[in-house]
């Protein structure tokens, strides 16, 4: 359930930095579309794959988390930059 919330949320922060891109891209936008793409595969592939295999990948759930905050932290650096590019 965990990851499922997380996925969605973060999905959408995705869609918004898309969006945002479309209209005029950043190198501040493109980091943290990765970011959040890594977040999705590092947190919630870690606990999709603990659900199916009862194994841990070890601390590879922290990194995606990380790699969520960076996400949204750039797209506040974005949006807090304005037009400066």
């Amino acid at each position: 359930q965990t990851a499922v919330l997380y996925q969605l949320v973060h999905g959408l922060g995705l869609v918004a930095t898309g969006i945002l891109a479309r209209l005029g891209a950043t190198r501040w936008l493109a980091a943290a579309g990765a970011a959040f793409i890594a977040g999705i595969a590092l947190f919630c592939g870690s606990l999709y794959w603990l659900a199916a295999t009862a194994t841990s990948l070890g601390a590879v759930a922290p990194l995606g988390g990380m790699s969520f905050i960076a996400g949204w932290v750039l797209l506040a650096v974005h949006a807090l930059a304005g037009e400066r590019r």
